[in-house]
C-alpha cells in the first residue's frame, strides 16, 4: 500500500498519521506530503496500524515516537519522564530574563525530567554553570541522553530537591517545574500515561513548591533569583510563600495562553549562613 491511502485508512488526524508513518519510514515528515505515492513495506505497514491503535486508545503521540519538540529542539523522552509542554517555555524565557547580562551565572533546576529545561538553558546561555538534579534515576538516564545529544554540559545529579546539592556553593538562580496538580484534580485523569511523581505531590499541589521555596534562600546567593513554574489558579499561593520565606521583587509571568504560570522573587540582600566567607 501506498503512503497516502495508508494515511487515509488509519483513522487518525492526518498531521498525527504523518507523524506516526514518518517515524516508521525513518523519513521527513515533509516526503509524505510531497510523496504520497511512496510504497510502505508490509513489516512498516503493520508497525504503523499497531502506532495508530495505540494512538487511538489515548495514547500520547510523543511517547509513540519518543521525541517532543521544546524551545525549538527536539528533545528525547519515555514514559520516565513528563512531555515537555509549550507551557513550559515561559520558565525558560523567565530565567534567562532574570540571568540578564550576568556573567557566568551558576543556575540549578529542580526536577529536571527529560533534562530539556536544562539543555535549553545551557544552549542559551554557553557560559553558564547548570547543575541539574532529580530524585528519579530512569529520569536522569533520559537526561543524560539529552545532554550527550546536545552536547550541553550540564551537571546531574540523583536526589531530593536541594539533598542532591547539600554541598554546593549558592547559586545566582535556581528553578524548578515542580509537580504542582493536587490530588483529585480532574486533570489528572487524562494524563494517565505519565508518570505520576512527576504530575501530582500527593496533596494540595503546593507541598513540593513549599518544600523548594523554603530550602532555598540558603542556597541562593543575596539578590539571587528563584523561579517556579506553576497551576493557572496558584500565582496568589506562590507569591505569599515566597514572601514569607524573604524573597522580594515578587511577579508573576503569563505563559502564551495568557494564564499566571510562573513566579519568580529575589531572596532579600541579607546574606544566609552558607554564603558568608
Amino acid at each position: 500500500m501506498n503512503a497516502g491511502a495508508l494515511l487515509r485508512a488509519s483513522g487518525l488526524p492526518q498531521r498525527e498519521a504523518r507523524v506516526l508513518l514518518a517515524h516508521v519510514l525513518g523519513v521527513p515528515r515533509e516526503r509524505l506530503i510531497a510523496r504520497p505515492d511512496t510504497i510502505v513495506p508490509d513489516d512498516s505497514a503493520g508497525w504503523f496500524d499497531a502506532l495508530s491503535r495505540r494512538r487511538q486508545e489515548g495514547e500520547p503521540l510523543p511517547y509513540l515516537i519518543g521525541e517532543q519538540e521544546f524551545y525549538g529542539r527536539r528533545f528525547a523522552i519515555t514514559r520516565d519522564v513528563l512531555i515537555p509542554r509549550p507551557d513550559t517555555e515561559t520558565l525558560v524565557d523567565v530565567t534567562l530574563r532574570c540571568l540578564g547580562g550576568s556573567k557566568s551565572p551558576r543556575m540549578l533546576e529542580l526536577g529536571t525530567g527529560s533534562g530539556c529545561i536544562a539543555v535549553t538553558l545551557k544552549l542559551e546561555r554557553p557560559d553558564a554553570e547548570l547543575t541539574a538534579t532529580d530524585l528519579s534515576l530512569a529520569a536522569l538516564a533520559v537526561a543524560r541522553t539529552n545532554t550527550e545529544a546536545w552536547a550541553a554540559a550540564v551537571e546531574l545529579q540523583h536526589g531530593n530537591w536541594f539533598a542532591a546539592v547539600e554541598a554546593a556553593e549558592p547559586f545566582d538562580l535556581v528553578l524548578s517545574n515542580p509537580p504542582y496538580v493536587a490530588v483529585g484534580d480532574p486533570h489528572l485523569e487524562t494524563l494517565g500515561h505519565e508518570p505520576p511523581l512527576a504530575l501530582s505531590d500527593g496533596a494540595d499541589g503546593l507541598r513540593c513548591l513549599s518544600e523548594i521555596i523554603a530550602g532555598a534562600g540558603a542556597h541562593l546567593k543575596p539578590r539571587a533569583w528563584l523561579v517556579l513554574e506553576h497551576g493557572y489558579d496558584q500565582a496568589a499561593a506562590v507569591g505569599e510563600l515566597m514572601l514569607n520565606a524573604g524573597f522580594s521583587d515578587v511577579e508573576v509571568e503569563r505563559d502564551a495562553a495568557g494564564r499566571e504560570r510562573v513566579t519568580r522573587g529575589r531572596i532579600r540582600g541579607v546574606a544566609r549562613p552558607t554564603d558568608q566567607r
